[in-house]
């Protein structure tokens, strides 16, 4: 069990209160979660956390999804070490830059070529730019409540941006072809791009697969009007496919942005186009200092080595499946509208006819005092480092948080 006294946590707060806006930013801000998440780490490793007061948890949010092998994966940190000794970021790139590229060339079914950045943001909005320098074209269709990232083009927290940052997006609605239509139609000729996610993955709200109605009326509305279909891979890439998450629906993108499981937690980002957008991509300028940090892609060339031997989507979908399992047996028996949404691997726990999340909220806090890191609002993320003994200590914790609530607020 988890002592609810985090004094080395709450010393750090004030300390940081004082030197950070805020105390935190962004969206590893705990201030965002309910009252009694630690907000500072003192290790990790496989698929446990360790807060600064030594309490420990069966991690679900996997650094928010880039841990897809676990922390601390002995391969991966030997590659990454290894490129280290010899050099990360230099003057220019090491050959990790033409093996990567060519690695995920062979892996990513519409890839003929790739450019490496950062992370997500750095890629989705690369993508946005070689989609408007390939047509010439100024709109991009975004799905409403979509997340691509925090610049200003894009980001859900718009204070310090203006209007005309987002004067440009069209928004239709996910996995509706007659939305997409409409929003195709009141821009007719000026369209750049549709960006779409890989699937619909909205905060606190359920998710849905996309289906194949709509991705190949997303790609029959880019081939008849020249623009570019952007898949948005960031937060899915390589947990549902390894050729590519629309993969699984029969669709291939023009662009596509990668980053956060790429290199089990080394910072780097991908954007994989077609042979049609390759002039764009060497026309626009785009760089960073640290783009072409070796040690990084050697990560990425490692962790991309494991996936495919060791057949780590699969482990994931079987370790997801056990928990999706386990939740609705115990929703059921305390009688618990739990709702269960988006790929195992990926999943959304959220209660119904919960609209404040009250319930939510007393059932992460409640899992959290059991020793599992569960997110009341966010979908979560399983990695291969997930066992089955890790899925039954959570459900262990999930069991008497369920309790609490039907406890609290009744059965439904």
């Amino acid at each position: 069990m988890i002592s609810n006294r985090l004094p080395i946590d709450a010393a750090l707060r004030t300390r940081a209160r004082q030197v950070i806006p805020g105390g935190m930013y962004g969206h590893l801000n705990v201030a965002r979660l309910p009252e009694g998440y630690p907000q500072f780490f003192a290790r990790a490793e496989g698929a446990t956390l360790w807060d600064v007061d030594g309490n420990a948890y069966v991690d679900f949010m996997c650094a928010y999804g880039p841990m897809v092998l676990g922390y601390g994966n002995r391969e991966v940190e030997a590659a990454a070490e290894a490129q280290r000794h010899l050099g990360d970021v230099m003057t220019g790139p090491s050959e990790r830059l033409v093996e990567l590229a060519e690695k995920l060339v062979g892996m990513v079914a519409h890839a003929d070529w790739t450019l490496f950045q950062r992370n997500g943001t750095d890629a989705t909005t690369l993508c946005v730019v070689i989609a408007r320098a390939a047509t010439a074209r100024r709109k991009i269709l975004v799905a409403r409540g979509a997340y691509h990232g925090s610049a200003p083009w894009c980001t859900p927290h718009p204070a310090g941006t203006t209007a005309e940052d987002r004067v440009h997006l069209v928004h239709y609605d996910y996995n509706d072809v007659a939305s997409l239509q409409a929003a195709a139609a009141s821009v007719e000729g000026d369209i750049a791009g549709v960006i779409a996610s890989a699937f619909k993955h909205d905060y606190g709200k359920d998710q849905e697969l996309p289906t194949p109605a709509f991705a190949k009326a997303v790609r029959q509305l880019c081939d008849a009007s020249g623009a570019a279909l952007i898949l948005d891979d960031v937060r899915a890439g390589f947990r549902l496919d390894l050729g590519g998450s629309w993969q699984t629906v029969g669709v291939k993108p023009d662009l596509a942005a990668y980053s956060k499981a790429i290199a089990n937690g080394y910072t780097l980002a991908a954007v994989t186009g077609s042979d049609k957008f390759r002039d764009a991509a060497s026309s626009v300028f785009m760089t960073g200092s640290f783009w072409c940090g070796a040690a990084s892609m050697a990560a990425a060339l490692k962790t991309l080595e494991i996936f495919e031997r060791d057949d780590s989507i699969a482990h994931m979908t079987r370790m997801g499946q056990r928990l999706r399992d386990g939740l609705a047996a115990q929703a059921k028996a305390h009688g618990q509208g739990l709702k269960q949404t988006g790929p195992v691997q990926m999943p959304t726990v959220l209660f119904a006819d919960d609209p404040q999340v009250e319930k939510g909220k007393l059932f992460v806090v409640e899992a959290l005092r059991g020793g599992a890191w569960l997110h009341p609002q966010h979908n979560m993320f399983l990695s291969a480092a997930h066992t089955e003994a890790d899925i039954d200590r959570t459900l262990q914790a999930t069991d008497a948080a369920l309790a609490a609530v039907a406890k609290h607020f009744g059965r439904d």
